[in-house]
């Protein structure tokens, strides 16, 4: 019993998310209802990934450990910060608003 309920549980975890990826492909290859068609289109504004490549990528995780310390560094690196020169006086510089770009040699 315990068995079935694994390989039922195991199933749902690959069918549903298959179906309606197979619904939003129809949909977005159709062009129809177009409110539809339009809300799957868009990217979320956060930039960040969308919620079946969320999903995906944790099954993966769950799976291979490996997946999980990818996952782990990339939200590091969100946080983290990156400087480019670390510290070291901008050598190059543009202003968009001014027009104008300025590059200094090294001494």
């Amino acid at each position: 019993m315990v068995m079935t309920a694994g390989l039922l549980f195991m199933a749902v975890l690959v069918i549903v998310p298959f179906t309606l990826a197979s619904i939003r492909h129809l949909v977005v290859r159709s062009g129809r209802p177009g409110w539809l068609c339009r809300r799957l289109t868009t990217r979320p504004r956060s930039g960040g990934l969308g919620l079946g490549a969320t999903a995906t990528e944790e099954l993966h995780a769950f799976f291979h450990a490996n997946k999980r310390v990818q996952i782990e560094q990339r939200r590091t690196r969100l946080v983290v910060r990156d400087d480019d020169h670390a510290g070291a006086p901008p050598r190059t510089g543009v202003d968009l608003a001014g027009g104008t770009a300025v590059v200094r040699r090294r001494r």
